[in-house]
């Protein structure tokens, strides 16, 4: 809750003068609730290190053009250029990639998400590593919470992406699959 804080204390702080800042004034503001190691520590702000640059990208205008609605990233990218965009997407696929949580995992429930994958190709599109290519984004290691909020906004047409692919995949799929999967996800190695 306290980082929660931090970060709408920091956005507010950078809100109002941000069409005049640059790519580098901005940064420690995302950074503060996306974690500035790559790694987010703020529950339901997923981690950005080692994000596909292009993916950024696109999300970064959808948060500009309100074509994805979360406020502060809206207010956020308020006023950058796409100049600005991909250099913010440049920065963050510099970063190092999160990791995945410590600690021993539950043998079966990998085994339930690894067949899962299989069976709906979460691994080509986005790779075996599921590091993610292009358009495709980086979901290895991400926050597991975050990944069940993700799936299930596609899963309830909540969550727009820029096609309907992940809509179409997630449908199928029942709410103890989607936890399944974010568990894995969040854990491969």
């Amino acid at each position: 809750m306290r980082r929660i804080l931090v970060c709408c204390l920091l956005f507010c702080a950078a809100a109002v003068p941000a069409a005049a800042q640059t790519v580098q004034q901005r940064l420690p503001v995302c950074l503060a609730c996306h974690g500035a190691n790559g790694q987010s520590q703020t529950e339901g702000v997923p981690s950005l290190g080692g994000q596909q640059a292009f993916y950024t990208t696109v999300q970064l205008l959808m948060f500009r053009e309100r074509m994805r609605v979360a406020d502060p990233m809206n207010e956020m990218a308020k006023g950058l250029s796409d100049d600005d965009l991909r250099s913010f997407a440049d920065i963050i696929a510099r970063l190092p990639a999160p990791k995945p949580p410590s600690g021993s995992m539950d043998d079966a429930r990998m085994a339930r998400a690894r067949a899962l994958v299989e069976q709906n190709r979460c691994n080509f599109c986005h790779t075996p590593a599921f590091a993610g290519q292009d358009n495709v984004p980086r979901i290895a290691d991400q926050r597991e919470e975050y990944l069940v909020k993700a799936l299930r906004g596609y899963k309830d047409n909540s969550r727009h992406g820029y096609d309907a692919s992940m809509a179409d995949v997630v449908a199928p799929i029942t709410n103890q699959q989607i936890l399944d999967l974010a568990y894995y996800i969040a854990r491969v190695r």
